[in-house]
């Protein structure tokens, strides 16, 4: 198979923020990057200062933007906002702690925590209409740009569908991987058919602290 022909998307979860270190719910909401969550930002854009990129998406929520602009500096790229990279929209769970959403709303919580793939949680979304979403956002950015190798800087939910797509796990079956703050993970396509060549790569962030699974 020639290189050329090969599609690679470089494929980076946000920075920490203040709500991932206190475990609230951000949904579309958003919180500031924590101080740890700026510095795995720049260990990020430290760990492929050297390669070449032909672009850099991100989502357009804000944590993502963030991080997406100090790896972009350091890369001397321009960010792309795309809003088919956002986070599920978690509808009232949005700015609850898990705790919070069991107590105010424990019919939902139950509903949310029973691995419904089409329950809808009220004001927001399902996982399936997420997972679809972000399906077509990569299958989108990676048609755009054949050939080359992109940045991506998403959400833990858009990860997660990646990967169930590329190795064709059920939406709805439990998660058994682990998604962490700021991790390099690379997906390629060739000929139409994506593989996952590189997940949870966490080598960058060595000394910055304790990365919490999401």
């Amino acid at each position: 198979m020639n290189a050329s022909s090969v599609t690679e998307l470089t494929v980076v979860r946000h920075g920490e923020t203040e709500w991932n270190s206190i475990g609230r719910q951000q949904g579309h909401l958003d919180s500031p990057l924590t101080e740890l969550g700026i510095a795995q930002a720049q260990a990020i854009a430290q760990a492929v200062a050297d390669e070449r990129f032909d672009a850099l998406y991100s989502s357009d929520l804000g944590r993502a933007m963030r991080t997406a602009e100090i790896v972009g500096r350091r890369l001397g790229m321009q960010v792309i906002p795309h809003a088919g990279l956002r986070e599920r929209h978690l509808g009232v769970m949005q700015g609850m702690t898990m705790a919070e959403f069991q107590s105010r709303h424990p019919d939902d919580y139950a509903r949310f925590r029973g691995g419904d793939a089409d329950y809808v949680i009220p004001g927001g979304e399902s996982r399936r209409r997420r997972h679809e979403c972000s399906v077509a956002a990569a299958r989108e950015i990676a048609g755009r740009h054949a050939g080359q190798r992109i940045v991506v800087v998403t959400h833990g939910g858009v990860l997660q569908s990646l990967f169930r797509h590329v190795l064709g796990l059920d939406v709805a079956a439990p998660r058994r991987f682990s998604l962490y703050n700021a991790g390099i993970n690379t997906f390629t396509v060739a000929d139409g058919e994506w593989r996952l060549a590189r997940w949870g790569d966490t080598h960058h962030l060595k000394g910055l602290g304790t990365m919490d699974d999401w």
